[in-house]
């Protein structure tokens, strides 16, 4: 763990420092719609555009990133988002935050690209697990503490816009700054979709229905904050409770996962936290059960990513998982662009609880199919260990966690193979 701080502190202070800004701007701008008189339809438009954005750079990001070089990627995403942070309260109009998000979407889209290619060059085969944990506990800690600057006392003015913006440009210094070297860049193979759903039809299904869920979470929980009448004390404590439970359930869940059935531990996650919403949408008024469910519903959603990609490396062979990844990733994330309009849509036709119950369908629908699955076909013998991915990752931090699985199940063959070798040696013959 010294070892990866040692050579990858900067990377990493910036990171939480980015993720706070990004965090922000999302909780943010839940609050400030509603001030400027957006519907909840609106908003579901607004927040959808963050991950159209996303899909965009996630295809183009690394062809960017090996025609100009991480150096001058990196600064100029930097102006980018500073820019139409502070641009947000200036031009309070829905065609300019649809837009505007969209930008959003794929600045930070791409520079989680530049940020992980980055990590995972100065991370050697022994330290790219613990890398990539410690990346995920700075992108949650980011997150988390962007709730708190939330209640700071200016939701209608410029000064909550301004601190995000600051904090991107800061975020930038110790990363420019250091001496490391900037990686070369390899882009992945492509598998099509059609192989994909032969070879685990359980993770297309299961990424495709996560993908509503998250982004439902990720991007309708402050709307749904302000239309359910939470004080923005309240909103910022709800919407931080997804991540807290995301941290909390990550790690267990993933050492469970590698000693059962990855199929039955899918249905159970699911079934937790369609179940947490379920009865959030039922006890809407009450905001400690509102707030449990949330730490249920992120503690299902978040480790359900990760378990769903563990799940079909473990029907895949080695030279497969890299695309097979990059697959679930755009699966996820088509489906993500469409979670935040429907959820919009029926809490603008039925109320606000209808955030739950687009959040409850999925998960329930994924318990359903899991089971079914497990009835298909038998379970997998050779299982890879479960890496802890969030769903906002870009396609390189999941490939260097499917290299990193490559490598540990290489490492137990060759270790296993030489166990049998010694212990033939010593057999009497």
């Amino acid at each position: 763990m010294i070892q990866v701080l040692n050579s990858s502190w900067a990377l990493l202070l910036g990171m939480t420092l980015v993720m706070v800004g990004n965090g922000l701007q999302g909780s943010l701008l839940g609050v400030r719609g509603a001030a400027e008189g957006f519907s909840p339809f609106m908003m579901s438009i607004i927040m959808a555009a963050y991950f159209l954005g996303f899909i965009i750079a996630s295809q183009t990001a690394p062809r960017m990133i090996q025609r100009v070089g991480h150096v001058r990627v990196f600064a100029a995403l930097g102006s980018i988002i500073s820019a139409v942070l502070i641009l947000f309260p200036a031009l309070p109009y829905a065609p300019f935050w649809i837009a505007g998000r969209i930008v959003l979407g794929f600045a930070f889209c791409s520079l989680y690209v530049t940020a992980e290619s980055w990590l995972n060059n100065s991370a050697t085969n022994e330290t790219r697990g613990q890398a990539l944990s410690l990346y995920m506990i700075v992108q949650m800690a980011g997150i988390i503490a962007a709730q708190a600057i939330l209640n700071l006392p200016d939701a209608t003015g410029f000064l909550l816009f301004v601190i995000p913006s600051v904090l991107v440009s800061l975020a930038f210094a110790p990363i420019l700054l250091t001496v490391s070297p900037t990686p070369a860049f390899e882009t992945t193979k492509r598998m099509t979709l059609k192989t994909l759903f032969k070879s685990s039809p359980l993770g297309c299904v299961g990424m495709a229905l996560m993908g509503t869920v998250y982004a439902a979470q990720y991007g309708m929980a402050a709307v749904f904050a302000v239309e359910a009448g939470l004080t923005l004390a309240q909103t910022s404590i709800f919407v931080a409770a997804f991540y807290v439970g995301a941290v909390l359930f990550q790690y267990p869940l993933g050492w469970i996962s590698d000693r059962m059935d990855r199929r039955l531990l899918i249905s159970l996650v699911a079934a937790m936290g369609g179940g947490a919403a379920v009865l959030a949408a039922v006890m809407s008024d009450n905001f400690t059960i509102l707030t449990i469910s949330a730490v249920l519903i992120g503690g299902a959603a978040n480790p359900l990513y990760s378990l769903l990609i563990a799940h079909t490396n473990d029907f895949l062979d080695y030279d497969d998982m890299a695309a097979a990844s990059a697959g679930l990733q755009f699966l996820n994330g088509i489906f993500a662009v469409a979670g935040p309009i429907l959820t919009g849509y029926l809490m603008t036709e039925v109320g606000a609880y209808a955030f739950f119950v687009l959040i409850a369908i999925p998960m329930l629908l994924l318990t359903a199919y899991a089971l079914y699955r497990s009835t298909r076909r038998p379970a997998s013998d050779d299982t890879y260990d479960y890496i802890p991915v969030m769903p906002n990752a870009s396609v390189v931090a999941v490939g260097a966690a499917q290299d990193w699985a490559i490598e540990t199940a290489e490492a137990d063959n060759a270790q296993e193979e030489e166990a049998r070798e010694n212990e033939s040696a010593l057999s009497p013959s």
